[in-house]
């Protein structure tokens, strides 16, 4: 079953979504250093030399800094990253919600790219091209067996260049060439839609530079339909998180004026910080207020927030702040647990680092990292259960993650076994035609868990699940054995 991905200078894959994108803060480095081991950067500089020296052939010295950048960073957690400045660029094209490319969102289907649907007024859209188009060479390269990514590489490129792309339109029965010239492409991390009449469902895929102006675009056109809102659901799943200052955002546009949104702690002074729900936390520099053009009616319209294991960072900011002030119900899953701050200090023009600067907090004082936001109404993906939760990663999963800071993290033995029997299902799962497979997409008439958001809305029954709990914190293997709980 093949994860949905936009063509983007930033790619996620599937469940590493949450692990991959950063709660942003950008901020500039400081003046002040610490002083240097002396002893041990004597021996990086001897080990450097003899690698020069020793080793079977020659190596760059470039390559062996940057590695030894990277190496050290990486060391730290599984968020904090040095770029270089092929990186660095996708990174920033990444938060802006741009690229350069053709403009289709794809997946992968029986070894070959499929297109799930253009980007409005992308030359895609304008070529003619349609969802359940197959794509079947990039140029002069067959798609068969190549990888995603790699294909989204091959894809993206230079503005004004051109990339010739052959069709397979199965429902035509014929198969044919497309020549595209690439541009710049503006992401859409913002959809949403009556879904019945007096209740309407966005969705935020990402938390990026233009995401708060597409929500009350969204927002705007929605009371424009329906001025007597009954209900929204704000459906957060899958949505990896992006930057703080949109978050916080959000939070606001649902919050009374001024409560606190979130704090973030760490070391430095600028990491010790309260986030409220006022313009001055979330306003870009030199901008308007864009939440001035929400109808005030938004404040107070009964709300569901959706959420699951592939929520994190931003989401669960928003999640987290909506739950602690009542102003939402929380349904879904529990999610990812990333509730640390990663800050970009560039390092020159093109290279920056990312590095972990604070834990954050919902506004109750809570620290959800390595845990996550539990919902208040556990919900199955589908009728029958959340048969692929289970595969899916999450904070407490990687390696070298930060603990909460509040309390012992306990080890979940009873996990890999369920991945062990999620990993058959998904393999029976995909051997089905994709009419007959489970989790359809999110927002349709067969989402399960929607359907159940909008029950909950209307004051109606809605079934909870038989199976999902709050998971156990996971606790570290040096402390497996003291018998505490």
């Amino acid at each position: 079953m093949g994860q949905k991905l936009k063509i983007a200078g930033w790619v996620s894959v599937g469940v590493l979504a949450g692990a991959l994108t950063t709660v942003s803060l950008q901020t500039v480095a400081r003046g002040a250093m610490t002083p240097l081991p002396l002893e041990e950067i004597q021996q990086l500089s001897a080990v450097f030399g003899l690698v020069k020296t020793d080793y079977v052939e020659p190596v760059d010295d470039k390559k062996l800094i940057t590695d030894a950048i990277s190496g050290m960073v990486a060391s730290l957690d599984p968020h904090s990253q040095y770029f270089d400045k092929k990186s660095f660029k996708e990174f920033r094209e990444g938060t802006s919600g741009k690229f350069v490319g053709v403009g289709i969102e794809i997946t992968q289907e029986d070894g070959l790219i499929k297109i799930v649907s253009p980007i409005e007024g992308s030359p895609a859209d304008r070529a003619g091209l349609k969802t359940n188009d197959l794509i079947t060479k990039i140029d002069d390269t067959a798609v068969k067996g190549l990888p995603l990514n790699e294909a989204i590489k091959r894809m993206r490129g230079e503005p004004n260049t051109k990339v010739l792309l052959t069709i397979l339109r199965k429902d035509e029965g014929r198969t044919f060439p497309v020549t595209i010239t690439r541009e710049e492409i503006k992401t859409q991390s913002v959809r949403g839609k009556m879904v019945e009449p007096g209740y309407a469902w966005i969705r935020l895929s990402q938390f990026q530079e233009r995401t708060v102006d597409d929500f009350v675009r969204k927002v705007e056109d929605i009371y424009k339909q329906d001025p007597d809102l009954k209900g929204l659901v704000l459906d957060l799943r899958n949505d990896p998180g992006g930057l703080l200052d949109a978050a916080v955002a959000i939070s606001a546009a649902f919050l009374p004026e001024n409560v606190k949104v979130v704090s973030t702690d760490g070391q430095l002074a600028e990491s010790k910080f309260t986030y409220n729900a006022s313009p001055e936390f979330y306003q870009r520099r030199g901008g308007s207020d864009p939440l001035k053009r929400l109808p005030a009616a938004l404040k107070s319209v009964p709300l569901i927030v959706l959420v699951n294991e592939g929520s994190a960072s931003a989401s669960e900011i928003v999640a987290g702040a909506l739950q602690d002030h009542k102003r939402a119900t929380i349904m879904g899953a529990q999610t990812f647990g990333k509730g640390s701050v990663q800050t970009v200090r560039p390092l020159g023009p093109d290279t920056g680092l990312k590095i972990t600067t604070a834990r954050y907090y919902t506004p109750s004082g809570k620290s959800i990292q390595a845990k996550g936001i539990v919902p208040d109404i556990m919900i199955d993906e589908t009728a029958e259960g959340s048969p692929f939760a289970s595969l899916r990663m999450r904070e407490a999963d990687l390696e070298k993650h930060l603990n909460s800071g509040q309390g012992e993290e306990k080890k979940d033995e009873a996990r890999e076994k369920a991945r062990d029997e999620a990993r058959k299902r998904l393999e029976e799962e995909a051997k089905k035609p994709p009419v007959d497979r489970k989790l359809p997409e999110f927002g349709t008439d067969q989402d399960f868990q929607l359907a159940q958001a909008l029950k909950k809305l209307k004051g109606q029954p809605v079934l909870v699940s038989k199976t999902l709990t709050e998971r156990a914190p996971e606790k570290k293997d040096d402390e497996a054995s003291n018998g505490e709980e």
